[in-house]
């Protein structure tokens, strides 16, 4: 054997002694297969298959595998938004978020629908979308059936059932079950009314209060009573006028059952008369 064979033979060696050690120290989930340099990566990739939470909220209680996951969740209620946009300003609570607002600006929308060739900016809006074509809607709530298209929905609707709030104001402690719902709450601190009527110019704190506006003007009347088919524009007074008719019922019974009374008082005061035998024995006569 020349020295070149001696030379290539101990490279070939040591190779192979590397190639066992490697794979000696891979990190095979049982689960699934998937292979992970880290040992922490893989008991990451284990909680998926177990469904182990470790990491609690202690505003809420609500639970989360990984320890980043609790971070960004602890900011809902700190109000806490590191990342901030250059564009426009707009602050924002995840780097992925961020990545994702700044699309807006950049006019940018790569995913398509099929269906109907709507684009979006992100993958996860589309396949939200995609359900309207399909009808699909394979989140369904434990409690009462009801079925969503999102999971994340889903989560909203089952707050309905636990009664959890876990968006907190932090100017007054007031906590919401939706984070849509603490912001509303938040204009009434600041003072805020960004909803102007365009025919009147009066301004309100929430979206549904100038709708409701509106209707002064369109005269708009989307509540109907179904005793007397008259229409409100405002569902509180319809409530108010079917109230009414209740009262209405209950007097007419109230008539009904005194007239009824004083009938019956009458007959048995005739009975009472002398020789009077209404009811008459069919075998004796």
């Amino acid at each position: 054997m020349s020295v070149a064979d001696v030379g290539n033979a101990s490279v070939r060696n040591r190779t192979s002694s590397c190639t066992r050690e490697f794979t000696q120290g891979r990190n095979l989930c049982n689960e699934c297969g998937k292979d992970f340099s880290h040992k922490p990566s893989l008991w990451k990739q284990q909680r998926t298959h177990t469904g182990e939470r470790p990491y609690e909220c202690m505003e809420c209680g609500k639970t989360f595998s990984w320890k980043s996951d609790l971070r960004v969740h602890q900011r809902t209620h700190t109000g806490e938004k590191p990342y901030e946009c250059s564009e426009c300003g707009t602050p924002l609570v995840q780097k992925s978020t961020l990545k994702t607002h700044q699309t807006i600006h950049k006019g940018e929308k790569a995913y398509e629908c099929n269906e109907c060739q709507k684009t979006f900016t992100q993958n996860s809006p589309l396949r939200t979308h995609q359900t309207t074509h399909t009808g699909k809607k394979p989140y369904a709530c434990k409690e009462c059936g009801k079925a969503f298209n999102q999971k994340s929905s889903l989560g909203t609707h089952q707050r309905t059932h636990t009664g959890e709030k876990p968006y907190k104001c932090n100017a007054c402690g007031k906590a919401c079950s939706q984070k849509s719902g603490l912001r509303k709450h938040r204009t009434t601190h600041a003072g805020e009314k960004p909803n102007e009527c365009d025919e009147y110019g009066k301004a309100f704190s929430e979206k549904s209060g100038l709708q409701l506006h509106r209707r002064t003007h369109t005269g708009e009347r989307l509540y109907k009573c179904n005793e007397c088919d008259r229409a409100f524009t405002y569902k509180s007074i319809l409530r108010g006028h079917q109230e009414g008719h209740k009262r209405e019922k209950l007097s007419k019974y109230d008539e009904g059952e005194k007239a009824f009374s004083e009938k019956s008082g009458l007959r048995l005061l005739q009975r009472s008369h002398p020789g009077e035998e209404p009811y008459e024995c069919r075998e004796h006569g």
